[in-house]
């Protein structure tokens, strides 16, 4: 019931003995994710929360195994933490680092076509599928265990939604946090198509905000392709053109890229748009206990 990670994901943490590493791998593993060791240059043969430390990703993959990588590196490094992570074999790749030059994340987008890999990020909270694995920095007990997916550039309503849709009984499957860099891995278009291929996922919550296209790109694909009801809500209805809001990637730079235009968009699309932030739960809730 799940999409990216489950329990059986095996993690190293990318800046392991750094202060956000160990507080968040530390809340990793207190929710029973399962870590398995983790990355610092200089540091390796040592541990840390009583797991081996490792000088390269390629050596903590070959002696643990991991799938899964999560980065706590400063700005400056995260690019290169990535293409290590991909050079390496980790299938997921999880960046949390805020700030990334954009310039270097052009860079790794062009390092990963053709590669496995998958990032989710830069600048995202991360993934979790609820009461099995956590790979990033949301509070956990905020998500119960259900069948409602969750892709979402915002942290903050990411939790939001999450505590709505189990508060509505329905719980999460799997949530996800893109980001909301200029740049980023995953898209909300594949996120949304993981979840419609899940056996186990029986509705969507896409949150987007103002500024590009992947909204928009999102709900024509579920207009052709959706099975599963999808509820959708923009953050940023009262910004102004021009004027950055919060995520490097959240300014409008046309008239397509204010929420207004996407809720419309969403609508024509068969998505059922939430105008508020607070009806997001009670949305899914009626869609589908009618």
């Amino acid at each position: 019931m799940s999409i990216l990670v489950n329990k059986n994901s095996k993690i190293i943490v990318q800046g392991f003995t750094g202060t956000e590493g160990t507080f968040h791998a530390t809340q990793m593993i207190e929710y029973g994710t399962q870590v398995v060791g983790g990355v610092t240059p200089g540091k390796g043969g040592s541990q840390h929360l009583d797991r081996p430390v490792f000088n390269t990703v390629s050596d903590a993959v070959k002696k643990t195994g991991a799938n899964v990588s999560i980065i706590f590196v400063p700005p400056a490094f995260a690019a290169d933490a990535i293409m290590e992570a991909a050079e390496a074999g980790i299938s997921l790749i999880v960046c949390i680092t805020e700030g990334i030059p954009v310039q270097d994340m052009v860079k790794v987008k062009n390092y990963l076509l053709g590669k496995s890999t998958r990032l989710i990020g830069p600048n995202c909270p991360g993934v979790i599928t609820a009461e099995a694995c956590k790979v990033g920095i949301m509070p956990g007990f905020v998500f119960k265990k259900g069948k409602i997916g969750i892709v979402s550039k915002s942290g903050t309503l990411t939790y939001e939604a999450s505590d709505q849709v189990a508060k509505a009984g329905l719980g999460i499957s799997t949530a996800v946090g893109i980001g909301g860099d200029p740049i980023i891995g995953t898209t909300t278009k594949e996120a949304i198509q993981l979840f419609m291929d899940d056996p186990d996922t029986e509705g969507i919550v896409m949150i987007g905000e103002i500024g590009g296209s992947m909204e928009a790109e999102a709900a024509r694909w579920i207009k052709e392709n959706g099975k599963k009801p999808v509820v959708g809500f923009i953050a940023g209805q009262t910004a102004p053109p021009g004027r950055r809001m919060g995520h490097a990637g959240a300014i409008i730079g046309g008239a397509d890229d204010t929420a207004v235009a996407k809720m419309i968009i969403m609508e024509e699309c068969g998505i059922h748009v939430a105008k508020s932030p607070a009806d997001i739960g009670a949305t899914m809730a009626k869609i589908l206990k009618g």
